[in-house]
């Protein structure tokens, strides 16, 4: 069960390694001219103002992490693309992981008065419109140790066909090697209690990771609407927990997770009418459980709008709003805690050299009196070298049972990111 996650951690420590040793200059001429290796290294620290709810949950973490891509250019209608990840954290060992975000190759052709694309191997896409969460984002696994938002994304092995012309745009999916999704560890914030396991991973297909997921979505616009319709049927990426009794001295109890067969159909739309965005994600989903443990199939849906100011105050900057209303119609039993929630955040860009955003954001439950504040800051301070800030709060946690793990991980964090 654990052979696919250990081969892609393995060849992306080697792909790491190789896409950054400089090529000599006696290299094949065909190499050097069509290879094109890029990428970021970040060196970051978080700071949490209080000490953590679990025994041993450290108030300072820092590490560094490397994302590099190496583009190949074959000849005629291909390419490879091969994108490995790395980070080391020195505050949860569960953090520090290796991942293959992409290693596949693309060819394409034309279709009578469309064209076609086959991508094969492992690479990562995205479905979506809103911006407080993604609800028919289903393709790939979250990678939940990487930030507790959980918008970075695993790589996921694929075949994925795509053919397009003025009618629309159908993909096509099949996908297998099922990842796990990435846990705190016992020393890590932002878990909860029992600790995840994931060695005891379990599944309800007897083919495990291996069962083969089918997945499609026909897209088009339509004058200013931009809309999708999904279907996905196979393992799911959203794991169930059972607590599982570990006999050892002292006795110990950790969560197993349990991946199940669902049915999933998505829906995301987008009207654009001038500075105005309206927004719609919506799925039902069938063959699940809900945070009781029990099965439930339910519907949830994201709706919202964006609202874009060119040059307020007389500046030249961009100035945008959003508000949206996440619903999830299973109510306190649903397996995210801030499902049933309002979402409002202003984005300011202040269109200068150095690329300057500032981001605040509220995502507040109707569930319970918790919410979660964000803040981000971004500039670029040279060419090569980029600064973020951020910082997310907690309230009212500590008197929310669903959350209250967590109530005391609020944080601050400081990045650097180097491109090259």
């Amino acid at each position: 069960m654990m052979m696919a996650n250990r081969l892609i951690h393995a060849s992306a420590l080697l792909w790491a390694l190789l896409s950054l040793a400089p090529r000599p200059a006696h290299a094949e001429s065909w190499l050097s001219d069509r290879m094109d290796v890029f990428g970021k290294v970040s060196v970051e620290s978080r700071i949490f103002p209080e000490s953590g709810i679990h025994p041993g949950q450290r108030s300072h973490a820092s590490g560094l992490s490397l994302e590099t891509t190496a583009y190949i250019e074959g000849d005629g209608s291909g390419s490879f693309t091969i994108t490995p990840f790395l980070r080391f954290d020195a505050g949860d060992p569960e953090r520090t992981h290796a991942d293959l975000r992409e290693a596949y190759f693309l060819t394409y052709g034309d279709a009578g008065d469309g064209e076609w694309e086959l991508r094969l191997g492992i690479d990562r896409v995205f479905w979506g419109v809103a911006e407080a969460r993604s609800l028919v984002d289903i393709i790939n696994q979250t990678d939940l140790v990487e930030h507790p938002n959980a918008k970075s994304k695993l790589g996921q092995p694929m075949a994925h066909f795509t053919l397009s012309g003025g009618w629309g745009a159908l993909e096509l999916f099949g996908l297998t090697g099922h990842r796990k999704r990435t846990f705190p560890g016992e020393h890590g914030r932002f878990r909860g209690r029992p600790v995840v396991d994931n060695s005891r991973a379990t599944y309800e297909s007897a083919d495990e990771e291996w069962h083969v997921d089918l997945a499609g979505r026909y897209s088009n616009s339509f004058g200013p609407l931009d809309i999708g319709l999904s279907v996905f049927e196979g393992t799911s990426r959203e794991p169930a927990f059972a607590p599982v009794f570990v006999d050892q001295a002292p006795p110990l109890v950790v969560l197993a997770p349990h991946y199940e067969q669902i049915r999933q159909y998505g829906l995301d739309a987008q009207i654009t009418t001038g500075p105005v965005l309206l927004k719609l994600e919506a799925i039902r989903r069938t063959g699940g459980q809900n945070r009781m443990m029990q099965e439930e199939d339910y519907t949830a849906s994201i709706l919202g709008g964006e609202y874009i100011i060119n040059g307020p105050w007389d500046t030249n900057s961009d100035l945008s709003l959003f508000a949206e209303w996440l619903r999830d119609n299973r109510g306190r039993n649903a397996t995210d805690a801030l499902a049933n929630s309002v979402f409002l955040g202003a984005r300011l860009g202040l269109n200068d050299e150095h690329g300057t955003d500032f981001f605040l954001g509220v995502l507040d439950s109707r569930e319970a009196d918790s919410r979660v504040f964000n803040a981000e800051f971004n500039r670029r301070l040279s060419d090569s070298l980029s600064l973020h800030v951020e910082s997310i709060a907690h309230i009212g946690f500590e008197t929310d049972e669903t959350v209250r793990d967590t109530s005391r991980d609020s944080f601050i964090g400081i990045s650097l990111e180097y491109n090259f």
